[in-house]
């Protein structure tokens, strides 16, 4: 128990009864480097306050890691709070661009500079 004055070291309340016991959701887990901001769509009242803590943060984009540190939360818990915001519409997830996909589009595109420079010549 804590004096008053003195600071909790620990979570007043534990990680499963945030997420209601989920371990997870309806959705793959979020990879941490997803990126999430507030859809803007108005929270209902009766949400528990990690969710509105949550779209408070995401005002700007942040990646997930970003907001599991926020909100002080190991990222699994937040995984499955931002799933159920998705889910709901109130956040707006962009996934991870793959480097497969990332090192193909740089391809690409450094195959039409090279064939506009040939052109020129």
């Amino acid at each position: 128990m804590s004096r008053p004055g003195e600071e909790r070291t620990t979570a007043a309340v534990r990680p499963y009864v945030i997420t209601r016991g989920r371990a997870g959701s309806s959705r793959d887990a979020l990879p941490l480097e997803t990126l999430v901001v507030a859809s803007g769509s108005a929270l209902p009242p009766h949400l528990q306050p990690e969710y509105r803590r949550i779209a408070d943060f995401c005002q700007g984009l942040l990646s997930v890691a970003e907001v599991a540190a926020h909100l002080g939360q190991p990222p699994a818990v937040v995984q499955v709070l931002l799933a159920d915001l998705i889910d709901w519409g109130h956040i707006v997830a962009r996934p991870p661009i793959r480097v497969a996909k990332r090192k193909r589009a740089d391809l690409d595109l450094l195959r039409k500079v090279l064939d506009g420079l040939e052109s020129k010549l």
